[in-house]
């Protein structure tokens, strides 16, 4: 396949490893919905021109190919996005966490819950609806203006934009999260009987916290309607190229 010498016994082969993930997907959709009550969207197998273009540009091996069977929960926030891979520890204790939230490909952040069932990897892709988003404006732009754009390719310009609109969501949400910490410790300590100046200091701090929380509402609202209209502006560009 990396020769791309293929001949057409190698193409049925190569179709039917691929199709064999499907009970494995299967099983992980099926767990998803009955464990965590989420409906993940994906596919049992990725197509045989996908799989020789990856094994082309990336160098692995077709065994470790992590993700020929996929699927995608995405959630409203990083707070929930925490807690449904969390979710999925307990759901499958095997499965190893790719974190690209801290350690991003290419920009693209997210967490990645890889399954193995019956010998067969399963990824998971766990993102926050900003993050989908994002992911969505680098796919459209790939396909319309520069297919290397999602591997780090493209216009400087068009790089540095993805860059710059990546790491403002990533401050966003690591902000979101530890506000989310400090918020569950006031809350507790709000639960016991405390002094009276010190109950009136922690109904000072929640005040202060619904109001951070507001604002961070707020600048998730401005990012998400940026997002979407650069999105349904590369759409309209498409439209304008066919």
């Amino acid at each position: 396949m990396r020769r791309g010498s293929l001949v057409e016994a190698d193409l049925r082969l190569l179709d039917e490893y691929r199709r064999s993930f499907g009970a494995a997907y299967e099983t992980v959709v099926r767990t998803i919905r009955e464990q965590l009550q989420l409906e993940p969207t994906g596919r049992p197998a990725k197509s045989t021109a996908s799989l020789i273009e990856k094994l082309h540009r990336e160098s692995i091996r077709l065994v470790q190919v992590q993700d020929i069977a996929g699927c995608r929960v995405v959630v409203a926030n990083v707070v929930e996005q925490e807690r449904v891979v969390a979710s999925l520890r307990s759901a499958f204790p095997a499965a190893s966490i790719i974190d690209r939230r801290t350690k991003p490909s290419y920009d693209y952040r997210a967490v990645h819950v890889i399954v193995r069932i019956s010998g067969k990897m399963v990824e998971i892709q766990v993102r926050s609806a900003l993050q989908h988003l994002w992911a969505e404006f680098s796919e459209k732009l790939s396909d319309v203006v520069d297919a290397t754009i999602k591997y780090g390719g493209g216009a400087d310009v068009v790089r540095k934009a993805l860059t710059a609109l990546s790491e403002r969501i990533a401050v966003l949400e690591v902000l979101e999260l530890q506000i989310g910490g400090i918020e569950t410790q006031i809350t507790g300590l709000a639960q016991r009987q405390v002094p009276e100046q010190y109950g009136q200091q922690l109904q000072k701090a929640q005040e202060f916290l619904v109001e951070v929380k507001g604002n961070i509402i707020g600048a998730r609202e401005l990012l998400d309607t940026a997002l979407n209209e650069a999105i349904s502006g590369v759409e309209k560009l498409r439209g304008r190229k066919t």
